[in-house]
This record gives structure tokens, C-alpha cells and sequence, in this order.
């Protein structure tokens, strides 16, 4: 397995490490210099445990990478009890974060670019061998490349998570296309995956994606994607796309509901935009909502008849922080300093939190993927979890849930939880992912025959 150049890990460790065995050491609810960065916000973006929390999930697609393939594994416990799944199964769309998790740590200097492009050349030619449906991965995959069923039906294609790795392939290929003549080489074959995508057989022919297809049970998923939820960004690629590309009427007429769409809702006394569900009463969804689509496509100055997607997920994060803040159900460790909510781990299994369904669990990556829309609050609980709660942090990182109340976590990750949260953190701190997924021509052009405006903010 590939390891992190220990060069590069203790010149970015070993400060991390001194500032936090100080942090562990302090009997107070959060550090002495805290104050320091509540009213200037340029300054979270140096706070020294960025680079640590960076780190550390970077870590996850980097030592943690399923070694036969280089992709990210769906899940790493780290008490090594798997009682449902193999060890061995990767994930597409975790594998597409991963790749962008793989560019901050060139960025952030955890690896040489050198390092960064080996990895992205492995994944790939793997990429390249992996059975594909109508050019969809499916969710899971074998270290052979081969299709893992999700569910009973779903046994192909899965678009969205196809969407959330054609993302980071954009990203990649934006990243090595000017360099040297062998990572132009690979910019040219991370470009061949993308655009080899059938997104148009995805609509059936109707103004709408749909989520998957099976070589052997046709559509009997019947999952015909609308919004508002983590999907933008698969409608955003369908239409950008210029060899499979769709109708940008999908957009309006499928994930937007021809307008219907638009609420005058709250939660908090904080507006929700859109309605974050077409078949259920639920004000907001769990905060991975916020992230996948936007680990690549900037939602500040992105705005359309529908939305400022600035002002859309800025409001979902503060929801969730209010929530936790006010705490309706009095759960042990909530407060202002702890809180989110978003799909992951439970007492219960793999559970959607949201304020609306709430069993008292505390999801990690919701704070602190949520970094650029609420800095202050997420500092307050990345100090609030590193300085008090030193048993529910590892390896990779914070561990994927825990509740208080409960008395409940477990020594476990997963993919789609950990890698965003290097991204995002990136975002806020330099908008590199951003930046580079923005330049790409074909998004541009999408988002213009979407009707869509973009005016680039350089700080945040």
C-alpha cells in the first residue's frame, strides 16, 4: 500500500500535533486563543487544525485506498468488523471526492504532485477496465472493477454516483491539462471517461433523469430524480455533457418541477428557498445536501429564477446549527458548539438525520463540511470535538457519528462522510476545487443554457 511521504507528514504533523497535545491538555470548553479568530474571518482559514483535520481524512483515500485499484473504499472500520458488507468494496462516487480529496493534498503539500498524479493515473486505468452500464458505475464495485448490487434491483448503472465521480474526473483533468506531457496525457483519458457517460439514455426519453438502470431488471428502480437534494450536480454534467448531453428542459421540467419548486418555508425563522422534497412534508434535508453537488460547482454568485445557491446552503448549514443549538429534544451535547446532522452511522444503522428525524446523533461532516458556509460555527465545533472529545477521533479523522445521549460510536468510517470534508475545508480556505471545476468550457456552457448566471467571488 502507498504511504503519505513521511517527509512531507512531519512538517505538517508534527506542528498539529504539538498545538493539539496542548488543546488536549486544557480543562476549558474551547481553546485560549479562540477569540482571535471570532470577529476576523481571514483568519480561520490559518487555524492549525485544518491542516490537521485535512490530514487526516485525506488519509483516508490515501493509506486507506483499496490497494488493487487505488479507489476509495466504501467503508474502513477500524475495529475490523464488517458485519454486512465486504472489506473490500469500493465506491464510485466516494472515489470521485477522493480524487479531489487527492488534489488538496498536493495543494496542502501531504504529497508531491508527482505522488498525486501516480495515484489519479492508477485509478484511472482502473476506471478504464471497470464494467460499465451505458457508461454509468454502478455505486459499488469489486477491486476487480466488477459490479456489486446496491440493493436487489440495483445492479447497474447508478447516475448519481456516476455524477459525483464525473466531478472529480472534471476537476483532475482541469488540474493536469497544462502540465507536463505525460499528465496532458492523463487530462486526455480522465476526459474519455466523462464524456464516454450516456447521460441522455438516463432520461428514458422523458424531461428527467432517472437514477439507475440494470442490465437484467431494465427500470424496474423507477427512480426518477427531483429535486431539491444532492442531485444538482448530475443534472448540471447531463446538460454539459457533449457527446450524451441532455435537454437543459430536464432541469426546469425534472429536478425543478417546472417551478413548483420554490417555497416561501422556514425553519428557525430561517428561509428555506426550495422545497427539499417532492414526496414528503420535510422542511430540509440531512447537510450532505450542501456538499456533494458543491464540492466541484461554486454555489457563491451561481444563482437562477429558482435560487441564489449561496444563500440556499448557507441557510441549510444554519438551520442545522440552530437546531442543535436550541436543541428541542434536550439530547445530551448539543449546543452551539455541536452539532449537525446528515446521513450516516446510528444506534439504528445507516440513518438520515435531519432536524425532522432526529435520534440524538451528531454527524462530523456536517460541521466541518459545511466550512464555508458557517466558518465561525464550524471552528467553534472542530475546537469544541479536538479539545473534549479525544476518544471519538482516529486515524482518518473524526469518526463517522456519535451521540451523546447514547452513549454510542463506533471506530468507523465512511467514504462519502470523511472526503468531503477535505474538500470543503479547501474551498473555504483557498477555493481551489472550485476554481477548478468552474473553468472547465463545458460547465460554463451549461450553466449559461440552463439560464443560470455566475459571477465569481474571490473571497468569501
Amino acid at each position: 500500500m502507498i504511504k503519505v511521504n513521511h517527509t512531507h507528514f512531519l512538517l505538517i504533523a508534527l506542528p498539529a500535533f504539538l498545538f493539539l497535545q496542548c488543546s488536549f491538555n486544557s480543562s476549558s470548553d474551547t481553546l485560549s486563543h479562540k477569540h482571535e479568530y471570532v470577529n476576523n474571518k481571514t483568519k480561520y482559514k490559518d487555524h492549525p487544525l485544518l491542516d490537521t483535520v485535512q490530514l487526516q481524512t485525506f488519509n483516508y483515500m490515501w493509506e486507506g485506498a483499496e490497494p488493487i485499484s487505488g479507489a476509495a473504499p466504501e467503508r474502513i472500520h477500524m475495529d475490523d468488523i464488517y458485519p454486512q458488507h465486504k472489506k473490500s468494496i469500493v465506491t464510485s462516487g466516494g472515489t470521485g471526492f477522493g480524487i479531489m480529496a487527492i488534489i488538496v493534498g498536493i495543494r496542502r503539500n501531504f504529497i508531491s504532485r508527482s505522488q498525486g498524479f501516480n495515484r489519479i493515473d492508477k485509478i484511472a486505468k482502473w476506471l478504464e477496465k471497470a464494467e460499465r452500464h451505458h457508461g454509468a458505475w454502478s455505486h459499488w464495485m469489486n477491486p476487480d472493477g466488477n459490479t456489486i448490487p446496491f440493493s436487489k434491483h440495483d445492479d447497474g448503472g447508478d447516475l448519481v454516483e456516476t455524477a459525483f465521480l464525473a466531478q472529480g474526473l472534471i476537476t483532475a483533468r482541469q488540474y493536469f491539462r497544462s502540465g507536463n506531457l505525460a499528465e496532458q496525457k492523463l487530462a486526455k483519458r480522465l476526459n474519455k471517461l466523462w464524456e464516454s457517460i450516456e447521460w441522455s439514455w438516463y432520461t428514458r426519453g422523458e424531461n428527467v433523469l432517472y437514477w439507475h438502470w440494470s442490465p437484467n431488471y431494465d427500470w424496474k428502480m423507477n427512480f426518477a430524480v427531483r429535486g431539491y437534494n444532492e442531485c444538482t450536480i448530475m443534472y448540471i454534467l447531463g446538460i454539459a455533457s457533449p457527446t450524451f448531453g441532455i435537454n437543459p428542459e430536464a432541469f426546469h421540467e425534472g429536478y425543478m418541477r417546472n417551478g413548483e419548486i420554490i417555497t416561501d418555508r422556514t425553519l428557525y425563522d430561517i428561509p428555506t428557498i426550495l422545497d427539499h422534497y417532492d414526496t414528503a412534508d420535510d422542511p430540509v434535508g440531512p447537510l450532505f445536501w450542501a456538499h456533494y453537488s458543491f464540492l466541484g460547482l461554486n454555489p457563491q454568485g451561481l444563482k437562477d429564477q429558482y435560487a441564489d445557491y449561496w444563500n440556499l446552503n448557507v441557510n441549510h448549514a444554519k438551520i442545522h446549527h440552530a437546531h442543535c443549538s436550541i436543541n428541542p429534544y434536550s439530547y445530551k451535547g448539543y449546543s452551539e458548539n455541536c452539532w449537525g446532522l446528515t446521513s450516516s452511522y446510528s444506534m439504528k444503522g445507516y440513518y438520515t438525520h435531519k432536524p425532522t428525524a432526529d435520534l440524538g446523533v451528531i454527524t462530523p461532516t456536517a460541521a466541518l463540511s459545511s466550512m464555508p458556509y458557517t466558518p465561525y460555527e464550524s471552528i467553534q465545533f472542530l475546537e469544541h470535538l479536538y479539545n473534549n472529545h479525544r476518544n471519538l477521533i482516529g486515524e482518518y479523522g473524526p469518526y463517522d457519528a456519535f451521540s451523546l445521549q447514547s452513549n454510542w460510536h463506533l471506530p468507523r468510517y465512511l467514504a462519502i462522510d470523511q472526503l468531503p470534508i477535505s474538500v470543503m475545508i479547501e474551498n473555504y480556505r483557498s477555493g481551489l476545487l472550485w476554481e477548478l471545476f468552474m473553468s472547465a468550457p463545458e460547465i460554463q456552457k451549461a450553466i449559461d443554457h440552463i439560464g443560470m448566471t455566475y459571477e465569481k467571488i474571490e473571497e468569501l
